[in-house]
């Protein structure tokens, strides 16, 4: 099980892709992505070849609570916002202080999200922030496979 995650400072990030409403208990993240993979070649002013899955609570995280209503968005980071291509949109993720956890597994599992609010958070020196939570999908990610890798960032700020 993860250990410590590494805290950032993340800098202001543009985004483009797409997003759909969903809750835990109404979990649309497949057809999210498969609505969004066949057109990310579109974006034209991509920094990186990660993508990433973001999610927006329009109200204090309560973890594990299936109705929670959220948006989440399928992206990739771009430089501007000069082109977006027809169906998506630009989202600017706001810059802060995040708790960045290295995470090895399917993600399909959810025991890292019960160890980092379960465990690690009301442990740590640091309280939820209201701000996205998102994961970087990078090389190493593979949807639903026990060696996938990808990057967990949750936001916070120091109690």
């Amino acid at each position: 099980m993860q250990t410590e995650p590494k805290i950032e400072i993340l800098p202001e990030k543009k985004l483009i892709g797409k997003r759909l409403l969903m809750s835990l208990g109404d979990n649309k993240t497949a057809a999210l992505w498969q609505s969004f993979m066949p057109g990310r070649r579109e974006i034209k002013n991509n920094l990186t070849n990660e993508m990433i899955s973001l999610q927006v609570y329009f109200e204090p995280l309560a973890p594990g609570d299936p109705e929670q209503k959220f948006e989440k968005w399928a992206a990739i980071e771009v430089a501007d916002f000069d082109f977006i291509p027809d169906g998506m949109e630009s989202f600017v993720l706001r810059g802060g202080l995040y708790a960045v956890f290295q995470y090895k597994g399917s993600s399909a599992e959810t025991k890292i999200f019960q160890y980092i609010f379960g465990t690690w958070l009301p442990n740590s020196g640091y309280l939820l922030d209201d701000r996205p939570h998102f994961e970087i999908l990078g090389e190493k990610y593979k949807n639903n496979d026990p060696d996938s890798e990808e990057e967990i960032w949750v936001p916070v700020k120091l109690k």
